[in-house]
């Protein structure tokens, strides 16, 4: 009786097929590189650059002895400094050198100011909001009235000023007492005029 030969591994006679070696996959990204390169040059060469244009603007010659005309009063303007510790300074119409005079108050006071000069429009507002709630007029209506309303003439228009001094929580509360006070019409600005500064800094230096 012929033995079948084997060993410790199970097998290994001449019979035994032979397991193709696997060879690692490399891929050749030289021509990958080379290419990119190539797209890179033709778009920097092809890509036109942007050119800053400008206009040429003409003015007309001012006539001479030209008198200086003398600052037209600003309706319903109300101009507000937000500055440190919370603090308020405003002055009412338009800025006249060696005339105007910046009054104080914080936020506690600036409300009722507000109410007392957008009074008429606050008074319309109020009135709009009582025939709102018993449906004399609807929403829409409301808010159209509200808004033409806060764009009349007499209506309260407010500037406000804050300095480097003024934190980012006084715009906001500032803004909500523009709500709150019914004034639609204010815009504000990160710049004030010198003549602005030497008021508000001779001001500040009092507290």
């Amino acid at each position: 009786m012929a033995d079948v030969p084997g060993g410790e591994g199970g097998g290994g006679g001449r019979h035994q097929k032979k397991r193709a070696k696997k060879g690692s996959t490399r891929i050749d990204m030289t021509p990958m590189v080379d290419l990119a390169f190539l797209l890179l040059t033709f778009f920097i060469l092809t890509t036109t650059m942007y050119k800053p244009s400008t206009l040429q603007l003409t003015f007309p010659v001012p006539p001479e002895n030209q008198e200086k005309k003398e600052l037209d009063k600003v309706n319903n303007a109300l101009t507000l400094f937000l500055t440190k510790k919370d603090q308020i300074f405003y002055y009412k119409d338009a800025f006249k050198p060696g005339e105007t005079q910046l009054t104080r108050t914080d936020f506690s006071g600036i409300t009722p100011i507000l109410l007392e000069m957008n009074k008429s429009t606050f008074q319309r507002i109020q009135e709009l909001g009582k025939q709102l709630n018993s449906n004399a007029i609807n929403q829409v209506a409301y808010d159209s009235l509200k808004n033409l309303a806060q764009k009349q003439k007499d209506a309260l228009f407010v500037i406000i000023k804050p300095d480097a001094d003024a934190k980012y929580r006084n715009m906001i509360d500032i803004v909500d007492d523009m709500d709150i006070s019914g004034i639609g019409k204010y815009a504000v600005q990160d710049t004030i005029k010198p003549v602005e500064a030497v008021l508000l800094d001779a001001e500040k230096m009092k507290f």
